[in-house]
């Protein structure tokens, strides 16, 4: 096989030169598909969080009502135990009408007593209980205006974007396929290093022309014989500062169809 040769995926030789218009070609086309996500925005991601924050506001909405029916439950226990505690207290004040000996009513003055701080203990907790229930009242009934709030905000962005989506769909599925092609004639380490520069690069680009005897990525200055190099198209070169795939500015030029169509 010629040194300045390569095979691609598909088993094809494809020389260093073409594989540098490919890459550039590839980065051409992720551009394109940028643009299409730039258009989008923020808005798939303004989706999620409404999405995220519906669902903990139904957790939280969900919490609040069990706590809310758990201390009604406990009021309606402590009422309970009140009104029991009269009945003692009605109860040990008759017998102690009847008593035979101080013992016997001071045995019934200590339970009347114990009922009595027994009723004052239930209503402190009713009390407290009652505050409770009205602070949580007030934070899921806020809770639940929030949720419907933004349930209408969900729907409106969901809206947005799948009519973003629907003007882009045709346009990303044929670039999506594009690259599908593209990454099919490069052998998978390039694609791999490809897709690992560009997710690491602020601004996508992978591949980068030398504009102004610079790289048009980081822009840092490029020597004159590193300059030719580049130009040959001879061997695959990286800028030395920011690691982009660099290629000259007349790369742009389209392979021919009837070279190596893409």
């Amino acid at each position: 096989m010629p040194v300045n040769t390569i095979k691609s995926t598909e088993g094809k030789e494809v020389s260093i030169q073409e594989k540098l218009k490919m890459l550039y070609e590839l980065q051409t086309v992720a551009s394109e598909i940028d643009k299409i996500n730039t258009l989008r925005g923020e808005l798939p991601l303004e989706v999620q969080d409404l999405e995220d924050e519906i669902v903990g506001l139904k957790t939280r909405i969900a919490n609040l009502t069990e706590e809310l029916k758990s201390l009604n439950l406990t009021i309606g226990t402590k009422k309970t135990e009140i009104k029991d505690s009269k009945s003692k207290i009605d109860k040990y004040k008759e017998q102690q009408d009847n008593v035979r000996n101080n013992r016997e009513f001071d045995s019934l003055s200590k339970e009347i007593e114990f009922q009595t701080l027994e009723i004052e203990l239930a209503e402190k907790k009713i009390r407290e209980f009652t505050i409770d229930i009205k602070s949580k009242s007030e934070l899921a009934e806020s809770s639940e205006k929030l949720f419907a709030e933004r349930e209408d905000d969900l729907i409106r962005k969901q809206k947005e974007l799948e009519e973003i989506t629907a003007e882009t769909a045709v346009e990303e599925d044929k670039l999506k396929n594009k690259v599908i092609k593209i990454e099919g004639m490069i052998e998978e380490r390039l694609v791999m290093a490809f897709n690992r520069i560009r997710k690491n690069a602020r601004n996508g680009l992978s591949v980068v022309t030398v504009q102004r005897d610079a790289c048009g990525g980081c822009f840092n200055k490029i020597p004159p014989q590193r300059q030719m190099d580049i130009a040959s198209r001879k061997k695959i070169i990286v800028c030395e500062y920011c690691g982009r795939i660099l290629v000259d500015k007349d790369i742009a030029t389209p392979i021919e169809e009837t070279d190596q169509p893409i």
